[in-house]
């Protein structure tokens, strides 16, 4: 009995002792993973850091002031009525990067108008060395407004810009823009040539290695006006982190196939959204006519979406607000019943001072304009900042952030309003 249970004992032993061993190699080969996980973090964050800083100093070492000479290197027609410019500098030198989402803002001798005429249109490829490409559809006159006169600087792109010719350029601005390596997955949202930066932050998103997911939804009429649809079909079916879902809102009989040229009939909605994604978790970023960026902004927010988790940027002196979705027992605003204050604006060099109507003038500069006083003037929706006037005494609000960087002591009188009595340099 002793002897056995001697054994027993030394059987126990041996097992509390290969127990041991065994735990104590399982721990060492975690902390050993784990220590390697540790370790490739850190290497893909240096990497990520000297990547950015690498960047940065690019842009610094490459970007210039004021504007640039670059040659029409190519034109490709990329729809009805869109056709893409692609751009070369014509000094040879490296070009800065840019943030996907940007635009440039080029200056243009347009034989019918006195001055030239300044206008910003979205990059529409991913960063590169050597050159930059923008996608620009012809603006014909409003369907309501037959006589009015079509789009000035869309119509002289198409009808007089041809491969050969040298263009004055702005380098690459603008606050709407994609991180591609974001961790949350992004959703974007096009009407038209709003298609432009998405496939911009497409491009970047599958040129910089990352994995971020994104979801595209692109509305057109039908295949005529299906602008950059081979480029799109290629990041799509190359990318597993990519899905594109294009809405036909009057297909063709006989031409446009379900399945093969689009995926849904109608308008983009975010009814339409909720087939493809599950929840409305994401970042979303849009583009598109005013009505169209109304109409999908209020539709998130009902949906729940956060205001901050959306980003737009919209064709025209519009702004996009978005709508909260309030609860059901919320009680309405009381209707104001004060009298609205009179504010003055005054233009000191123009010797001017004119009181401010907010149901006549929608800027600072329609005020201008009214009353015989010249303010240049270029894109008139905050982006290319050719308007901007020195403010003297007073201050201005903007019903949204002008995408343009504004020194302090400045205003975009385009998108500007007086924010009580006023006195600038104009």
């Amino acid at each position: 009995m002793e002897t056995a249970a001697i054994y027993i004992g030394s059987g126990l032993i041996v097992l509390v002792a290969v127990q041991v061993i065994t735990g104590t190699v399982v721990s060492v080969l975690s902390l050993s993973r784990q220590t390697k996980q540790n370790r490739l973090s850190n290497l893909f964050m240096l990497e990520r850091i000297e990547a950015v800083r690498a960047r940065r100093e690019r842009e610094s070492k490459n970007a210039w002031n004021g504007f640039r000479k670059f040659v029409v290197r190519q034109r490709i027609e990329e729809a009805k009525g869109t056709a893409s410019f692609c751009l070369e500098p014509h000094d040879g030198r490296p070009l800065p990067a840019f943030k996907p989402g940007q635009f440039l803002t080029f200056q243009l001798d347009v034989p019918t108008e006195a001055k030239p005429v300044i206008r910003c249109y979205s990059l529409s490829d991913g960063p590169r060395p050597d050159r930059y490409r923008v996608s620009i559809k012809r603006v014909p006159a409003p369907r309501k407004e037959p006589d009015a006169p079509p789009g000035l600087v869309s119509n002289f792109f198409h009808d007089h810009v041809n491969e050969g010719d040298i263009l004055d350029v702005r380098a690459p601005s603008g606050h709407f823009f994609m991180d591609p390596l974001a961790k949350p997955s992004a959703v974007l949202i096009a009407g038209g040539v709003g298609i432009t930066p998405m496939v911009s932050m497409l491009r970047a998103i599958v040129d910089s290695g990352g994995e971020r997911q994104a979801t595209l939804f692109y509305g057109v009429r039908n295949g005529e006006d299906h602008a950059l649809k081979d480029e799109l079909t290629e990041l799509s079916s190359n990318h597993p982190n990519i899905r594109v879902v294009t809405c036909y809102s009057g297909p063709r009989a006989g031409h446009d196939v379900k399945g093969q040229d689009y995926d849904q009939a109608g308008r983009v909605t975010v009814e339409v959204m909720k087939e493809y994604i599950k929840t409305s978790n994401h970042r979303y970023f849009m583009c598109g006519p005013p009505p169209f960026m109304k109409s999908v902004t209020d539709q998130l927010g009902e949906w729940g979406v956060p205001k901050d988790h959306i980003y737009s940027e919209a064709f025209g002196p519009a702004s996009i607000k978005a709508k909260s979705k309030k609860p059901k027992d919320a009680a309405e605003p009381a209707a104001a019943a004060v009298e609205a204050v009179k504010v003055k604006v005054t233009f000191s060099r123009s010797g001017k001072e004119i009181g401010w109507d907010a149901g006549k003038a929608s800027s600072l500069l329609d005020l201008a304009e009214a009353n015989g006083i010249e303010i240049d003037s270029g894109c008139r929706t905050g982006g290319c900042g050719t308007c901007k006037v020195a403010i003297k005494t007073g201050s201005v609000k903007y019903e949204s952030d002008p995408d343009c960087d504004i020194e302090s002591g400045c205003g975009l009188a385009c998108v500007a309003c007086p924010d009580g009595d006023l006195v600038v340099d104009a």
